[in-house]
């Protein structure tokens, strides 16, 4: 009979822990910085404010959200010049060197496009000179 009562105690604690709901309250992140700048973005904006609570609640530190942040701004950008690192120093080397060379082509295309445009408004402006001076010679009167 005693085992029943000590398993109640045991539950009825738990609950009040916040683990019989589903395991919200346990996994959090409640530090003072985080309620802090959960509470600054429901003030600034209430949009922030949650993204930051559900951040609190899935166990993850406010401060490594600016970092995480800008880890996904730059994989959206396409531009994740931060690559992950390996163990094998090899292969990091051949990353490294890949990602270089992807670098030299993507600026080689801009230089290529620079030029041909120059190219485009350099020929678009001698046809207009041609035109031009076809007009004024052929214009009567003059």
């Amino acid at each position: 009979m005693s085992s029943s009562n000590g398993s109640t105690i045991d539950q009825s604690s738990n609950r009040s822990r916040g683990q019989g709901c589903g395991g919200w309250g346990k996994k959090g992140n409640w530090s003072g910085f985080n309620i802090a700048a959960m509470v600054l973005g429901f003030v600034f904006f209430w949009p922030i404010g949650l993204f930051i609570l559900w951040w609190i609640i899935s166990g993850r530190n406010v401060r490594d959200l600016p970092e995480k942040v800008r880890e996904q701004w730059a994989s959206f950008k396409g531009g994740n010049s931060r690559h992950t690192r390996s163990d094998n120093h090899v292969f990091d080397e051949y990353q490294q060197t890949q990602y270089d060379r992807i670098h030299e082509i993507k600026e080689e295309i801009k230089e290529r496009s620079r030029r041909f445009r120059e190219f485009r408004e350099d020929a678009k402006r001698r046809a207009d000179e041609e035109e031009f001076n076809r007009f004024m010679s052929d214009a009567p009167g003059q």
